[in-house]
């Protein structure tokens, strides 16, 4: 019996430490560590997630509090004036064409057909009638925006040429518009009497102008007394 317990202790030593010595191996070591750090970041991960959850129930508190609702208002209103999103009205629509007078011998025909400031003449005709919102040829037009002959052609936004027939969009009243435009003496008399430029003016119950597609940077402009 001696003998035989000699025996089974010398094997449960001889076996420990041979786990043991398993264990301080170098791969059991990495995989021991790299378990540590997977359960470490999983976490982590956690904790971020209840962060991330806490915030946003934040966020919905604060978005649905009614003192939010005039700042609201007013973004979605620099965000139009901006030009980033589409906008509908009310207004009118201005078509512009070449004469089809026909030409006597002698006559210059660049008196007949339409230039850039032919067109400006109109746009700025509208915006002193009120014109909120403007486009040509469905190119949405913004205070920074320039309108400059280009050949037979106009260029908008310096991204888009345009030829004629001009189609000028306009959101705003229709009525005033249209008195401005087809006062007499005004920028459509002018044109279609003296040149014989073909020009449309109809009141529309909705028009539809896209958003704004040209790129606004403003590389030297600061706020005044901001940092710099």
């Amino acid at each position: 019996m001696l003998l035989v317990a000699l025996f089974l202790g010398l094997m449960m030593a001889v076996q420990y430490r041979l786990s043991r010595d398993v264990e301080r191996t170098v791969p059991i070591q990495r995989v021991q560590r790299l378990s540590a750090q997977v359960e470490s970041a999983r976490m982590e991960r956690d904790r971020f997630q209840m962060r991330v959850t806490e915030l946003r129930n934040e966020l919905d508190t604060v978005t649905t509090q009614a003192g939010l609702k005039p700042l609201k208002e007013k973004l979605a209103q620099y965000r139009i004036e901006a030009g980033l999103v589409p906008v509908t009205g009310p207004g009118v629509e201005v078509s512009l064409n070449d004469s089809n007078t026909a030409l006597q011998p002698g006559q210059n025909p660049n008196l007949y057909v339409l230039h850039d400031e032919d067109v400006l003449r109109v746009l700025n005709e509208l915006r002193a009638a009120g014109a909120e919102v403007m486009a040509i040829n469905g190119e949405r037009l913004l205070s920074t925006s320039e309108v400059r002959c280009i050949g037979p052609t106009i260029l908008v936004n310096k991204i888009r040429r345009v030829a004629a027939p001009f189609v000028i969009t306009a959101v705003g009243e229709p009525d005033t518009m249209i008195s401005a435009l087809k006062m007499r003496g005004g920028v459509v008399d002018t044109l279609q009497q003296f040149w014989g430029i073909q020009v449309t003016v109809r009141k529309m119950n909705q028009v539809t102008i896209p958003a704004y597609r040209g790129s606004r940077m403003f590389t030297h402009a600061r706020e005044a007394g901001g940092e710099r």
